[in-house]
């Protein structure tokens, strides 16, 4: 449904995404995640015509987003991060407006309004000025402004910032009642926005992509560097010292509870041994050793996170993107 090919843009100097490549299916939800500045913006922008890349290519359902536009755009809805709504129409009669500019037939526009404010929850507010709504329901009006034409596609940008966790929640909902009805990106740094709506993932960073698959892929192929939650009785500080210069180890962080390490591995069998060994050896009196699953936001953080000690960085950074890549290939 969409396939993006070495797709780049830069301000001069300044490269905000690089050789971007990634396919999505139809009809699936992806969440399109990374941190603030990470090109994630720009991505859509470039993804729903709004904007022209430096290099690459894109392809909505087979046609070309900059050969094609107007047949891409029949096909996409598109909410950037600032709903673009008149606050001083109604909601109907802004629908009503989206709708005619997106080439909806007269003998269509009614009942794709009616079925645009069933979905969103808008009908008893239908009649009423936007600029009196709350931004929960602005929101709202932004997705129905989305859907009312019934694309295949649904490019959300940050669907839910600045909103309430009541309406973060109402918003969520809201996007899993439309999966399986359209193909959904969702752009966002939210984590737990992505685990309640997505079922795919592709992680940004600085520009570039640093990994790609089912949420369920990414964490079992993740889990090969494994965390440990280490807990002594003395010594508590040197331990750590010593722990991040032994083979295998990625990087030991010290847990808010006294006394508590997480030591990350890269994940070979003898390895939660080899530690609990050199623990015990040098008389730290062990208390407690327990490996864990890796979370999303532990994932998210390993692959965009620029406080790891620069020479496992980037080892870990680059093996961790080489599994993904083969992985995702190999899926495709």
């Amino acid at each position: 449904m969409i396939e993006v090919n070495g797709l780049s843009k830069s301000y001069g100097p300044h490269h905000a995404v690089r050789d971007l490549n990634f396919k999505i299916d139809k009809g699936e939800v992806v969440g399109f995640l990374g941190p603030n500045g990470a090109g994630k913006t720009t991505s859509m922008k470039i993804i729903t015509g709004y904007m022209a890349p430096t290099s690459g290519q894109v392809k909505v359902a087979g046609y070309d987003v900059f050969e094609d536009p107007v047949e891409v755009k029949k096909r996409i809805g598109y909410l950037p991060e600032t709903p673009p709504v008149y606050g001083d129409m109604s909601v109907k009669d802004y629908l009503r407006f989206v709708a005619r500019l997106k080439g909806v037939g007269s003998s269509d526009l009614d009942s794709k309004l009616e079925d645009a404010l069933k979905k969103t929850h808008l009908q008893e507010v239908q009649g009423r000025l936007i600029q009196n709504l709350s931004k929960g329901f602005r929101q709202r009006v932004g997705i129905a402004q989305a859907i009312v034409s019934n694309p295949e596609v649904l490019i959300l940008d940050e669907p839910t910032v600045g909103l309430d966790p009541k309406q973060v929640a109402e918003i969520r909902e809201l996007i899993n009642q439309l999966k399986g009805q359209h193909t959904i990106v969702l752009s966002t740094h939210i984590l737990s926005e992505v685990q309640a709506t997505c079922e795919k993932v592709i992680i940004i960073n600085q520009g570039k992509i640093v990994a790609q698959d089912s949420l369920t892929g990414l964490s079992r192929r993740m889990s090969g560097s494994q965390r440990l939650t280490v807990k002594v009785r003395r010594n508590f500080e040197q331990l750590s010292t010593e722990l991040a210069e032994q083979d295998g180890v990625v990087h030991v962080e010290k847990a808010k509870m006294k006394q508590q390490l997480y030591v990350d591995l890269t994940g070979e069998e003898d390895q939660i041994e080899a530690v609990a060994s050199y623990i015990v050896k040098n008389d730290y009196g062990l208390i407690e050793l327990q490996s864990q699953d890796l979370s999303l936001e532990d994932i998210f953080l390993k692959l965009t996170s620029d406080d790891l000690p620069e020479n496992h960085e980037k080892e870990s950074k680059e093996e961790l993107l080489e599994k993904s890549q083969k992985n995702f290939e190999g899926r495709v």
